[in-house]
């Protein structure tokens, strides 16, 4: 069993910016798969399924950013679920706009829902898909001003093609084929139609 984590904050407010592109991802993949998040608990929106004969939990935490490991650690421990099945999709301000980099342990990088994640579940050994949001052109900025400001017009043209990208990658790595989803997303902008 895989636990596919999409971290953003709940809330319509929140829905349409950089800081939600777990969630995106997330709801993308769904799509492709064909199942919704209609059901909540655990403080997350949740589904199962199944893709490449792999079964899997998808969760959306709803606590918002900086707590989401709460939810993470609550399924983790329902259905037996270690740190090394576990797949998370957050935003990345290291990354330009479109490019996805998967990383199969590591530390935080300063992303407080993937700290929170690693926290609660007590080890770093998570699957991390980051997707690159970019950093303001002002660097002055407050970053978190930054990530939880709307897309633009041209970013949000480009998500369904991004989100498409890490869709391909998770059923990759739920076939069991990591070094293949490495490999077709490694220095690709996924922003940008093939």
């Amino acid at each position: 069993m895989k636990l596919l984590i999409g971290l953003g904050n709940p809330g319509e407010r929140y829905h349409n910016t950089r800081h939600n592109l777990g969630f995106l991802a997330l709801d993308h993949f769904a799509g492709d798969c064909g199942f919704g998040f209609s059901r909540k608990k655990h403080d997350a929106l949740w589904a199962r399924g199944v893709c490449g004969g792999q079964e899997f939990i998808a969760i959306k935490p709803q606590t918002f950013m900086n707590l989401s490991g709460i939810a993470a650690r609550a399924f983790a421990e329902e259905y037996q679920i270690s740190p090394e099945e576990v797949i998370i999709l957050c935003d990345d301000i290291y990354q330009p706009f479109g490019r996805l980099r998967i990383r199969k342990a590591g530390s935080a990088g300063g992303h407080n829902g993937l700290a929170s994640v690693i926290e609660c579940l007590g080890a770093d050994s998570v699957m991390r898909i980051r997707l690159g949001v970019g950093k303001p052109e002002d660097e002055s900025a407050d970053l978190a001003d930054y990530v939880l400001s709307a897309l633009t017009a041209v970013e949000s043209e480009r998500v369904p093609v991004l989100c498409g990208w890490v869709s391909k990658a998770i059923a990759l790595i739920l076939q069991g084929d990591i070094n293949k989803a490495m490999n077709i997303c490694h220095g690709r902008d996924c922003g940008e139609a093939e």
